[in-house]
């Protein structure tokens, strides 16, 4: 979806005489160093909320302001890039990511990229045809948080090559409980394909007049357009759309079947949601209703719905729907008015794609906050998805959650130390970080039952050898040597068969009167 990017867009974001509350959400400006205002919205700087990533100002002239500045992440040997949002488990938010090119980095092409949300692949980000006609493209996702916070990243892909994905704008609104109900948030997101207002040419519909921020763009065919004598009330619907979306209306004559091609563009083949709002354009009265039946693509949507002054909404949580869709209005017999339709929506669902053991994502956070600028890739999902997996991280393909079974960070030039829940990688095969500036003692790994083989030469790693490394019952080689360590050789790992045991050169092992670490 797409919208202009020039000063002249303002004009449909109602700039208010009173001071009107915020949306509630986030609203980042990418790239920017200080905070800028467009209409009543206020946009925030990303400093905080991402680690990496590069920031420039487009030179296109009288752009908006949120688009004047954009991050860029030129780092080819990342996998993704990840904003982390503070978010309330459970809660529904509406995320938006808008992107202007504008040239940034001296090509004439943007790049194309992948979004991920959380663990799961969102789609995929091609701006090049917005971008020629001179418009911003935007994506949406209504998404149900999984955790304490909620992840956006940006991914490479076959397509990315050596250019550089980027963002201009990050918006996260907290959506109300009702909104897109009574959708499965567990197991579904849903991807906007289509929020339009129908009926006589209007601006951009956003907020204030939708508190969520939602875009409601116009959407006109050769029917007759109607205007509406009075108001719906937004709350008295669940998805909550606002007045002046159906505040007109697309119609056709008495005894008339009303027929739109909607939403515009061709669907892949899948299941979607959709929602569709009607209300009687006349002034409310006893006789202010109309009833007709809905078909979507020749099959029956609706039967005998009842349009009134106060609106009323139907909706599907699942409907297949693929290539051009047709909705089809069929009046019933003795109907004075045709039928009207005032807007609708119309969003992919998206399943929900396997997630990492909580248990793994913890022990690897922690792991990535004990080290001294670990990958830059190292935020969102260690494992998932399977081609933007943290670097050096290896994972299974287990049907319901994702385990980590390698870590391998040989020669990165890592410093900082080894966080004691490392251990909870319980499936993890083979830990493979030599080579770095890590010190600190080795923790207690008695919990890695099928560790095979551990690698932490060439290191400054202090204290004694653990006792539990002799106790792990598939371990075949554990390499120290050129360390710092100090005590005892543990009994049970100079007595044990099978195993390739370097230890020297380096350490003081004997030396020390302090007992082995347990």
């Amino acid at each position: 979806m797409s919208i202009p990017v020039f000063l002249l867009w303002l004009v449909s974001i109602p700039i208010a005489i009173h001071a009107l509350p915020a949306p509630r959400g986030t609203l980042i400006n990418c790239g920017s160093s200080e905070d800028v205002t467009v209409g009543d919205l206020k946009y925030i700087t990303d400093q905080g909320l991402i680690k990496v990533g590069n920031t420039t100002t487009i030179k296109t002239a009288n752009v908006l302001p949120a688009l004047a500045t954009l991050r860029f992440f030129p780092d080819e040997s990342a996998r993704k890039y990840c904003y982390v949002l503070p978010a309330i488990k459970g809660s529904k938010y509406l995320v938006r990511s808008t992107y202007y090119y504008g040239g940034f980095d001296g090509g004439k092409q943007p790049p194309v990229f992948d979004q991920i949300i959380d663990a799961t692949r969102w789609s995929l980000v091609n701006t090049t045809e917005d971008y020629a006609n001179g418009l911003a493209s935007y994506y949406e996702i209504v998404v149900a948080a999984q955790s304490k916070v909620l992840t956006v990243c940006l991914g490479r892909n076959n397509h990315t090559g050596k250019s550089s994905p980027f963002i201009s704008v990050l918006e996260v609104m907290s959506l109300e409980a009702s909104v897109y109900r009574p959708v499965d948030f567990d197991k579904y997101m849903l991807h906007t394909v289509a929020r339009q207002s129908f009926g006589f040419p209007k601006e951009l519909i956003s907020f204030p007049d939708d508190e969520f921020n939602r875009f409601w763009l116009p959407f006109n065919d050769s029917n007759p357009d109607v205007q509406c004598q009075s108001n719906i009330t937004s709350s008295n619907f669940w998805n909550m759309p606002p007045a002046k979306a159906l505040s007109s209306a697309t119609t056709t004559s008495r005894g008339q079947k009303l027929q739109i091609q909607w939403p515009a563009v061709s669907l892949p083949s899948s299941n979607y949601y959709i929602s569709l709002y009607f209300q009687d354009n006349r002034n409310p009265s006893p006789y202010s209703w109309r009833v007709f039946s809905v078909w979507v693509n020749g099959e029956a949507f609706y039967s005998k719905l009842n349009a009134t002054a106060k609106g009323v909404a139907v909706y599907a949580t699942e409907w297949p729907l693929s290539g051009q869709t047709q909705i089809t209005l069929i009046p019933e017999e003795g109907m004075p008015v045709g039928p009207v339709i005032n807007a609708g929506e119309v969003m992919q669902v998206l399943p929900i794609g396997r997630r990492t053991l909580t248990m793994d994502v913890v022990a690897m956070e922690d792991l990535a906050r004990s080290l001294d600028h670990p990958p830059s890739d190292w935020h969102g999902d260690p494992c998932l998805p399977p081609q933007n997996s943290w670097t050096g991280v290896t994972c299974s393909e287990a049907k319901n959650f994702a385990r980590v079974v390698t870590l391998n960070l040989t020669g990165r030039g890592l410093s900082g130390s080894l966080f004691p829940s490392l251990s909870n990688l319980t499936a993890l095969n083979h830990l493979w970080l030599p080579d770095n500036k890590l010190s600190g003692p080795i923790p207690d790994m008695s919990a890695m039952k099928v560790l095979e083989t551990l690698h932490l030469e060439n290191n400054q790693l202090q204290g004694g050898i653990p006792k539990s490394l002799g106790t792990l019952p598939k371990i075949r080689e554990i390499y120290l040597q050129n360390n710092k360590l100090d005590g005892q050789i543990p009994d049970n790992l100079k007595n044990r068969q099978g195993v390739d045991i370097r230890l020297t050169p380096g350490n003081n092992l004997g030396q020390s009167k302090n007992n082995a670490a347990q």
